[in-house]
C-alpha cells in the first residue's frame, strides 16, 4: 500500500476537497457516502429537524468541517447546534449532537476512531444510523448501545428525532 504524504493543517483548511475530507494528524480521510439512502436519510434528518426545532434555538448542518482536537478536523453527516452560529469556516465548539449515517464500506474501528473523537471533544450525543437496517446506535465513552425504539433523545437541551417517522416519509417518497 502507497504511503499518503502528510498534510499541514493550513493546506487542509485553505483546499476544498469534492466530497469534503477528514484530516487526522496529517493525513487526509475519505469518508464513505454518496448512496441514495445515505443521501436520503441525510436530507430528511436535516428537514425534519429544522421544522420541529428551529424556533426553539437548534439548529442542524451537514457536513460541516468540526476541529475535535489541534490536528483532528472531522466532517459529520448532521450536526446539531444550540443558539446562532457564527461566521466561521470551521465548527470549533462542541456541537450539542453528532449523526453519522452508515455506508456500506464503513468498518467499525474507523466509526469508533471517530465517534472518540467527538465525546473527548465534548459533543454531548453521538449517533450512528444504519439506513438500511432502519438501526441506530449512541455512543458513549462507556461504550456503544442499540437504540431500540430509533427514538434518538437528548435532555439539555431537550429534543428527539423519531427515526420511524423519518424512514415512514423516506418511504413514501421512494417509488419501488
Amino acid at each position: 500500500m502507497e504511503k499518503q504524504a502528510l498534510v499541514a493543517v493550513e493546506e487542509y483548511l485553505r483546499t476544498s476537497y469534492d466530497p469534503d475530507v477528514d484530516y487526522v494528524d496529517g493525513a487526509l480521510e475519505e469518508r464513505n457516502m454518496g448512496e441514495k439512502e445515505h443521501s436520503d436519510l441525510q436530507s430528511e434528518l436535516l428537514h425534519w429537524f429544522l421544522s420541529k426545532y428551529r424556533k426553539q434555538g437548534l439548529t442542524a448542518r451537514v457536513e460541516f468541517r468540526t476541529q475535535v482536537s489541534a490536528n483532528h478536523f472531522r466532517v459529520p453527516d448532521v450536526v446539531i447546534l444550540e443558539g446562532k452560529l457564527r461566521k466561521t469556516p470551521i465548527l470549533a465548539s462542541p456541537p450539542v449532537a453528532i449523526v453519522e449515517i452508515l455506508s456500506p464500506e464503513d468498518r467499525q474501528v474507523r466509526i469508533r476512531a471517530r465517534m472518540d473523537d467527538y465525546l473527548r471533544f465534548g459533543v454531548r450525543r453521538c449517533w450512528l444510523v444504519d439506513p438500511r437496517e432502519r438501526r441506530a446506535w449512541e455512543y458513549t465513552s462507556n461504550g456503544d448501545y442499540e437504540i431500540r425504539d430509533g427514538i434518538l433523545r437528548c435532555e439539555a437541551p431537550e429534543f428527539s428525532i423519531d427515526l420511524p417517522e423519518i424512514f415512514a416519509t423516506i418511504d413514501e417518497m421512494t417509488e419501488g
